[in-house]
């Protein structure tokens, strides 16, 4: 089964457009909550904002592990155009909630889908190019994620006071790539492919923990973890730690879109070199030249060229060092069990996007976030370092379960 070029890139752009409302979704929340502090809207508290901020979260950690898996037994293209319909659909809602309690059941709800749209996106496009560009497929998908931060940054700054205009839009561009989808998204090749195979052993949580998978799942589950702890501690947190540090506002909140080009950098870069050198290695690599970065930011920096070059440098490094993870997972499972590997190393990450912000809004509470969040970060990248130090090559296994599916 030969994929046609059309084909490929049209299958690419849908993943990146899903991927991006996450994104977009991330920042949406996190510009809306200062207003409905504000306002009181609905009569909303800072305590409101946390509990809101984290079942939105949870949901999607919990429709990471639940649906993600169900990619492997009822196929990709479904249960991608389900998810997007999902989050669309009660993202659409959220501002005609009545209370504070309904708005997060509906945060939850919306998380749930937004929650399997990254794992299944990246699991589609992994199959949907030769298994060597594996790395640069799952971080070209990731840019899409900072694209929508960075985009929701702009929409944010234009309609101000005027929340609901953020999440009708998201909705509502949800909504419109779900017919979209249903009409030019091909089921992927390898998933067809595998199906067609005798199922030797039930893809579970035991399979990815018994003795052939056990190093790799612990490995990439950790590292997930730790990645997507900086991905989120960092674009919560980083400009209250510049204020911290005593940078003026309108510094500490450029700063975060600067992080954010960096990070759209980094996914570009690092996919390109992990497809020549390996991903092992160059996660390794990543991993450690953030916590440098990290480390030195704890540094207060007179230079106002200076910072924004170090905060550029950090999103390059820190943000992508998560996603490679990604990208080896998709190497390391044969084709059977990559949807139920990526969403749960997905959810596991997940976990630590719970904690990132949590223990950083505590450094802040606490009035040492400057210098202490800075030395946390840069701890955490080196464990994310540590992780990664566990990964091995490719399996053979994988090696020849992908070559009918992508030269058949």
């Amino acid at each position: 089964m030969t994929t046609s070029p059309t084909r490929s890139v049209t299958t690419a752009v849908l993943c990146w457009l899903t991927v991006l409302l996450e994104g977009y979704d991330l920042v949406a929340l996190g510009a809306t909550i200062p207003t409905l502090l504000k306002t009181h809207h609905l009569g909303f508290t800072a305590a409101g904002a946390t509990a809101v901020a984290t079942v939105s979260l949870v949901g999607v950690a919990v429709g990471a592990a639940g649906l993600g898996p169900l990619t492997d037994r009822f196929g990709r293209r479904g249960m991608l155009i389900g998810s997007v319909l999902l989050f669309s659909l009660f993202t659409l809602l959220t501002p005609l909630a009545p209370n504070v309690a309904v708005f997060g059941v509906l945060r939850f709800a919306a998380g749930l889908g937004l929650g399997a749209c990254m794992p299944v996106a990246l699991t589609v496009m992994s199959e949907n190019l030769p298994a060597r560009r594996r790395a640069s497929a799952s971080t070209f998908t990731m840019t899409g994620y900072h694209v929508g931060a960075v985009l929701t940054s702009i929409l944010a700054l234009v309609v101000g006071e005027n929340w609901h205009v953020l999440f009708y839009g998201g909705g509502a561009v949800g909504l419109a790539v779900v017919p979209l989808m249903w009409w030019r998204l091909p089921e992927s090749a390898a998933y067809l492919a595998a199906k067609e195979q005798p199922e030797v052993e039930k893809v579970s949580l035991r399979y990815l923990l018994g003795p052939k998978y056990r190093r790799i799942s612990l490995a990439v589950w950790a590292g997930s973890f730790m990645g997507l702890l900086l991905v989120y501690g960092l674009n919560t947190w980083l400009p209250q730690l510049m204020r911290s540090a005593g940078y003026p506002i309108s510094t500490s909140v450029a700063l975060l879109l600067v992080l954010n080009v960096g990070a759209i950098i980094g996914l570009v870069l690092g996919g390109v070199v992990a497809d020549r050198r390996g991903i092992p290695p160059i996660a390794r690599l990543w991993f450690g030249a953030g916590a440098v970065l990290l480390a030195v930011l704890s540094l207060h920096i007179g230079s106002s060229v200076l910072l924004n070059a170090l905060v550029l440098l950090t999103g390059v490094f820190v943000f992508s060092a998560q996603v490679l993870i990604y990208g080896y997972v998709a190497q390391a499972f044969p084709a059977r069990a990559r949807g139920t590997a990526l969403g749960l190393t997905s959810a596991v990450g997940r976990l630590g996007s719970i904690v990132g912000p949590f223990i950083t809004g505590a450094l802040v509470t606490a009035g040492v976030a400057y210098p202490w969040g800075f030395w946390f970060f840069a701890a955490v990248a080196v464990l994310g370092l540590v992780a990664v130090l566990f990964l091995r090559a490719r399996t053979a296994e994988t090696r020849a379960a992908d070559e009918p599916a992508l030269q058949g």
